[in-house]
């Protein structure tokens, strides 16, 4: 999800694709839950640790070498990621507004919100500057950081990554960087083992609430350097069939139940300090070791990481008229609603697409030939 004129790691790209479309079936399932512990697709929210350390490594391999030679400016990377990264900001933020509108502009618990108010939650939004807990422009009452688009937290703290990649983690020596690595992973540990979120897991960060700002400060800080961190000692391994093992591995770590009964959230925070700590980094490893051997995996992967980006940015704002069709009334059961459910599902993906092709590129070539005329990302 992250051209720059090297080589991909297509299987990388695959792999961020399969996590995304795990997330959409994670969100899917909110609608059915009524706690952590009978959700799902339970483990869905640890795609965003996934995609934080993902993030990492690409970074790392595309820029690193580019500060050593001195042919990059803080300037053109900032530019660099604004034009990677904004034009779906806007775009989710947009369709947002469009269908909280269609909506009928209404919080959960059903108090009308002002059009006034919608549309400031949308110049916020388009400048990713979080909505406070109660705020006017926390329109949907749930404390979200990003009430039209709730998923874009993971992007404020992904702007953040990128801004302490430029100033600060380049810089580090590579055993530095071990180190505050083995710490951050130590804090995360604690906090996961702990309930440092309060919920039994680590889906947090979605929220200025409670611990969310300091766990989702933790997971990036943890996820992000250690992608840095792998693309800096990485050394291919072979492997055979890396994207069909990988994706499998992470499809079902993504949809282990909930581990334990709720009663005792230790043994779920210990299930997802492994994922993130252990069991994600060695998936990047082992994805970035492997190579697609025919065209039918090259083409596969190429898609699903085409689409990875726009998936997870666009997907949520019918998440929500999804929800408030469940929840109008008696609450339709998922025996009943999964043709919606599935058509949902294939409707996000078939848009994103359009996204890409009629959007996402046309204004990221426009925004390059503006901005970074000697260079193509």
């Amino acid at each position: 999800a992250f051209a720059d004129s090297k080589p991909h790691y297509e299987l990388l790209d695959g792999l961020r694709g399969v996590a995304a479309l795990v997330v959409i079936w994670y969100h899917v399932f909110e609608g059915f839950a009524t706690s952590p512990v009978d959700q799902h697709f339970n483990h869905g929210y640890l795609a965003v640790d996934f995609f934080f350390i993902l993030s990492g490594f690409v970074v790392g391999y595309a820029y690193d070498d580019r500060w050593r030679r001195r042919s990059l400016t803080l300037g053109s990377f900032i530019k660099r990621r604004l034009i990677r990264l904004h034009p779906m900001v806007v775009l989710g933020a947009v369709l947002g507004a469009v269908t909280f509108c269609l909506q009928g502009r209404v919080m959960w618990d059903g108090t009308q919100v002002a059009l006034s108010a919608v549309m400031l939650a949308l110049l916020l939004h388009l400048f990713l500057i979080p909505a406070l807990p109660g705020s006017t422009p926390e329109v949907r009452g749930n404390a979200e950081m990003y009430p039209l688009n709730g998923p874009t937290w993971s992007l404020f703290f992904e702007y953040i990554g990128n801004l302490l990649y430029a100033l600060l983690l380049r810089r580090l020596p590579t055993r530095w960087l071990a180190g505050f690595v083995a710490l951050t992973g130590t804090g995360l540990a604690a906090f996961a083992l702990g309930n440092g979120s309060g919920f039994g897991h680590l889906g947090v960060g979605w929220s200025l609430a409670g611990n969310n700002l300091p766990g989702g400060l933790l997971r990036l800080l943890f996820a992000f350097p250690m992608g840095l961190l792998l693309s800096r000692i990485f050394r291919p391994v072979a492997v055979r069939g890396a994207f069909w093992l990988c994706s499998l591995i992470v499809i079902l770590l993504l949809v282990v139940p909930y581990v334990g009964d709720g009663s005792n959230p230790t043994w779920n925070g210990l299930y997802d300090a492994l994922c993130v700590v252990v069991a994600f980094p060695l998936l990047v490893w082992l994805g970035a070791s492997g190579r697609a051997t025919d065209p039918a995996t090259s083409r596969i992967c190429r898609f699903l990481g085409d689409i990875s980006y726009p998936v997870y940015v666009i997907h949520y704002p019918f998440m929500y008229l999804f929800y408030a069709w469940l929840w109008e009334g008696e609450k339709i059961p998922f025996a009943e609603a999964w043709p919606v459910a599935a058509g949902l599902y294939a409707g996000v993906i078939l848009l994103a697409w359009a996204a890409l092709k009629l959007y996402d590129e046309p204004v990221r070539r426009w925004l390059t030939r503006r901005f970074l005329t000697h260079h193509t990302l």
